[in-house]
């Protein structure tokens, strides 16, 4: 079983664009173990850039965790709160990976690979955690689970040419206009494999590659090349988080914890409770949160002062939650965020959000902030 903690500088997984990104002058950080961009130059270009024409994203630090077997299915019917085993070949998945108590270890995406046979995205922080509670709860299935992750690499083209721009790479593959949204198609490039999905975390029509990681230079430099006539920008994680938050998908560690049930943060839709027979956490999910358990609201403000992480929320004077994620909107021009409150303030008009010891009035509102539907 693979061992949990934070990897030292020797052992740290690196990706394989790492040069690519230091050549083009990233400012490097340090996330979950990896040196991953943060920003190439401006934050607000690079999200305008997605929003307005394309953006290139390294996501190599993902964790990729393939299964295998006769009863792969059914094992991740009783491992994760979804029905997997109901997915279509090629169909990809959002669910939850839960523990006993009901909180969420981690959120991830599945893709059904093969008739026996699916992928499963997680979190880059959450890689060990996630491989072993998977790694417990197979005993007894016909299966095997396998990580993947250093030698996968994940590639992100988003935006409105997002299209075009896979389109002009010389994929070997079915047509990719016609693919919809949360489905994948098998694809060569340059006699590589590459599992080609329309799926992504920004809010913007875009498609995830995930190909070997020894391949991955010469993907990036073709997809840069085919973006020169598209205004496409390397973007890091910086502009990723942004536009995320502007389209209300929440972030594992802030708005998402072990701590946290689904119903607590809107995602009691994701768990199957009426498609599938037991899985681990049910019972708790079943139950439901404490009548007194903080539930996430959306929150917008006035003027340019950003709301962030751990800022308290108030609903007149009294502290009712802190914010779980925050910031100066690029796109709408005003300040926005995610809050974890007291149920009887989530529908308060008197909330506000200390910023720096000043009160901010927040107005409660909706998820999403942000849809490219409502800008059409």
């Amino acid at each position: 079983m693979t061992t949990t903690g934070t990897p030292s500088s020797e052992t740290a997984p690196r990706t394989p664009l790492l040069a690519i990104h230091e050549a083009a002058g990233a400012q490097l950080i340090d996330f979950a173990g990896w040196q991953m961009p943060v920003r190439y130059g401006s934050d607000l270009a690079e999200h305008q850039a997605v929003r307005e024409r394309a953006g290139l994203f390294d996501l190599s630090h993902m964790a990729e965790l393939r299964v295998r077997g006769p009863e792969a299915g059914a094992f991740l019917d009783h491992a994760l709160a979804g029905r997997l085993s109901a997915i279509e070949l090629w169909q990809a998945k959002y669910s939850l990976l839960l523990a006993e108590q009901g909180g969420i270890i981690d959120d991830v995406i599945v893709y059904r690979t093969a008739d026996a046979e699916f992928l499963v995205v997680a979190n880059a922080s959450n890689r060990h955690a996630a491989l072993d509670a998977l790694t417990a709860r197979i005993a007894g299935f016909d299966a095997t689970i396998v990580d993947e992750t250093e030698e996968t690499a994940l590639i992100a083209v988003q935006g409105p040419a997002a299209a075009a721009i896979v389109g002009a790479i010389g994929l070997e593959s079915e047509p990719i206009e016609p693919l919809r949204y949360y489905r994948s198609l098998p694809a060569v490039f340059e006699g590589e494999d590459v599992l080609l999905a329309r799926t992504g975390y920004t809010g913007e029509d875009g498609f995830e590659l995930y190909i070997a990681s020894h391949a991955a230079e010469d993907l990036w430099r073709a997809l840069v090349l085919a973006g020169e006539a598209h205004g496409l920008v390397l973007c890091g994680l910086a502009a990723r988080d942004t536009l995320r938050l502007e389209a209300g998908m929440p972030l594992y560690g802030n708005e998402l914890s072990v701590d946290t049930l689904p119903a607590q943060v809107g995602l009691g839709r994701v768990v199957a409770l009426k498609m599938k027979g037991d899985f681990v956490g049910r019972s708790a999910v079943e139950a439901g949160p404490a009548p007194d358990a903080p539930v996430l609201i959306a929150l917008a403000a006035d003027g340019r002062r950003a709301p962030r992480s751990g800022y308290p929320v108030l609903d007149g004077d009294r502290v009712v939650g802190r914010v779980t994620s925050g910031a100066l909107s690029p796109t709408l021009g005003h300040p926005i965020a995610m809050a974890l409150v007291e149920p009887g303030s989530a529908t308060s008009d008197s909330l506000s959000v200390d910023v720096r010891g000043t009160k901010l009035p927040a107005r409660v509102t909706q998820l999403p902030f942000y849809t490219r539907e409502a800008r059409a």
